[in-house]
């Protein structure tokens, strides 16, 4: 899988302790800041698929990538929906940074749901003080869902040793957590390990070559006997087995990246209309902003974005309350208000992308402008998990009071 491809290299320490954000509006203030600037060079690094190093630097330097951590542990705790506009917003400048600090925010989920007091203490320190996580919990070549990614105990010491693909950040991450089954008993069971990107034995390599999201760095990541310690294990599928956010919360992030980049191609679909397109001839109007049938299906787009919004921050409530009681029903509700924000982020940010070019005419097709990275990004993301099975979810729950499974695709 990684032939022709080289590993990358360890990303630097932090360069300094990132300021503590503690309010909605700040994080916001900062995300629309950082969005100007990554705006600026978006089509020039997917273009050219260069890694944006230099902008997830400045990024987590922010003190955007720790605003999830909880108060207790020296964060601003702050809630799902600071995270999700924040992860919006960067998405409408770049779809592809917006989606790289997606698995930070879910394994600091994990962590806050499944870990120690003690795991909770050190990882969240480690984030303050500017590390990021990445994540290597997929694998390919296999269809029945299984990881075959190892946690295994020899001579009192334990090791991972594995192969995981898709993993959104790892290039970029100072620590890597991992989906590994370690045998108990008889059992298969799951755990979270976060691994040292620097720990010997791990190889990441930047062998994503989808036409989309270019630049997420979601290569592979291989695990070759490496050594890790016991306070890196944190439990996963007993996160599962008992009603919790981890679903909800991951599946949020998502929603809020396909918004976001829905968003830029609004913007972009505006601004060419009103700058460069032509009006069409049987409209009698003399710009193409003036042509009636361009202006209702502008309209139809922002209408379509703007719902989306709304069941955004809807979602983001219900999985903000779900995280203060985890009840079975508190749960269920925050997953089925997340499907059906996922549901339209999914169609808002895929129509957007293609009225971008119905409404703005043949010259915005020119590759110059590569406006084409608004749709080959937000349809690759959409791609993340099926609207169709969501869809099944929400008509069930409705329907027959059946509760949605529990699992990160949901």
């Amino acid at each position: 899988m990684s032939v022709g491809f080289e590993p990358v290299s360890v990303a630097a320490p932090p360069s300094s302790r990132p300021p503590l954000i503690g309010m909605h509006e700040q994080a916001v203030e900062a995300a629309t800041h950082l969005a100007e600037i990554f705006a600026k060079k978006a089509s020039e690094r997917d273009r050219e698929r260069a890694l944006p190093w230099v902008e997830v630097e400045a990024f987590s330097q922010s003190g955007l990538w720790g605003i999830t951590v909880p108060k207790e542990f020296g964060g601003p705790g702050l809630s799902p929906k600071t995270a999700a506009e924040v992860i919006a917003t960067i998405g409408a400048a770049d779809g592809s940074l917006s989606q790289i600090p997606q698995n930070h925010y879910y394994a600091l989920e994990v962590l806050r749901v499944g870990g120690s007091w003690e795991q909770k203490r050190f990882f969240y320190d480690r984030v303050l003080a500017g590390e990021r996580f990445g994540n290597a919990l997929a694998e390919i070549g296999q269809k029945d869902f299984k990881r075959r990614t190892k946690l295994f105990r020899e001579a009192g010491e334990w090791f991972v040793d594995g192969q995981k693909f898709y993993c959104t950040g790892a290039i970029f991450a100072h620590w890597i957590p991992t989906l590994a089954i370690a045998e108990e008993e008889g059992k298969q069971v799951g755990y979270l390990v976060i691994v040292p990107r620097d720990a010997r034995g791990v190889t990441v390599i930047d062998d994503w070559d989808g036409f989309g999201q270019r630049v997420t760095g979601s290569g592979s990541v291989r695990f070759e006997r490496v050594k890790i310690e016991e306070r890196w294990i944190i439990p996963f599928q007993a996160s599962f087995e008992t009603p919790t956010t981890i679903g909800p919360f991951a599946q949020l992030m998502h929603a809020a990246i396909d918004l976001g980049i829905g968003r830029g191609a609004y913007q972009e679909m505006v601004r060419f209309i009103r700058e460069r397109s032509r009006p069409w001839i049987d409209a009698n109007v003399e710009r193409a902003s003036d042509d009636p049938l361009t202006m209702s299906a502008v309209g139809q787009v922002k209408v379509k974005l703007r719902a989306a919004e709304v069941l955004l921050d809807r979602a983001a409530a219900e999985v903000e309350t779900a995280q203060t009681e985890m009840t079975e029903s508190a749960v269920a509700a925050a997953s089925i208000a997340v499907a059906e924000a996922r549901i339209l982020t999914t169609k808002a940010g895929l129509l957007a992308a293609t009225k971008l070019f119905e409404l703005s005419g043949t010259s915005s097709t020119a590759s110059e402008d590569n406006l084409d990275r608004y749709w080959r990004n937000v349809r690759t993301h959409t791609l993340h998990d099926p609207v169709r099975w969501k869809y099944q979810a929400v008509g069930n729950y409705y329907l027959n009071d059946k509760l949605p499974p529990r699992h990160g695709a949901l």
